[in-house]
């Protein structure tokens, strides 16, 4: 069976896949405008015309490429986090964690949410909105626990909590977008030293009281 009969027949499914890939790799590299439907094709092993029949438009594509993307990451946070019975700050490390190992191991995949998403107006800023939203739910949730849990709960309000969570989660993106253009940073170091700035405090930091995982 000639190779092109064997490449017509694969699922939709893996077809689409393999053109979301592609997708990833050229907006990460030149970003929404100067990407090329031609080299996504090329990067996906199909032709143009294939591209365009399966996802209708570029616009459509990036669309696409960001929900993906954007679920992906969503799903490995979520999961990192879903053990109730640890305790916040265990929960929170795990869940960092997981966000800085998934924007090192897919840098392709961090760029396009990061900086190609969110420069390109609607609706493609809407999508990597939706994301970080989400995102500052599950930080709220753990900070908004050891609120509860702290002697004087009732020092530290909702809204409080609300701009913590928004304060972390913009310290994460920045930092993990920095830690994947810095040689020699880990994943793991960059999650640490979030965890010491935002849990242990600046103060107890600056008197080398660290935080640091059970």
């Amino acid at each position: 069976m000639a190779d092109g009969a064997r490449a017509r027949r694969l699922p939709r499914a893996v077809r689409e896949r393999q053109m979301l890939d592609a997708a990833v790799r050229s907006f990460a590299r030149h970003g929404y405008q100067a990407a090329s439907m031609d080299e996504i094709a090329e990067l996906a092993g199909v032709s143009k015309p294939l591209v365009y029949l399966y996802l209708n438009s570029k616009e459509e594509l990036f669309t696409a490429v960001i929900r993906r993307e954007a679920q992906a990451l969503l799903a490995v946070v979520a999961e990192a986090v879903v053990d109730r019975g640890a305790p916040p700050d265990e929960r929170l490390w795990a869940g960092l964690s997981a966000f800085f190992a998934y924007a090192a191991e897919q840098p392709d995949s961090w760029a396009v949410l990061s900086r190609q998403a969110r420069t390109q107006g609607e609706p493609f800023a809407g999508e990597a909105a939706r994301m970080r939203e989400e995102i500052t739910a599950f930080v709220a949730g753990l900070i908004g626990e050891a609120a509860r849990e702290a002697r004087d709960a009732s020092a530290i309000t909702e809204r409080d909590v609300a701009a913590l969570a928004q304060a972390l989660v913009g310290s994460a993106e920045s930092l993990a977008s920095w830690a994947n253009e810095t040689a020699g940073v880990t994943a793991k170091e960059a999650a640490a030293t979030l965890m010491n700035f935002a849990w242990s405090g600046l103060g107890n930091l600056m008197k080398n009281e660290r935080w640091a995982p059970r």
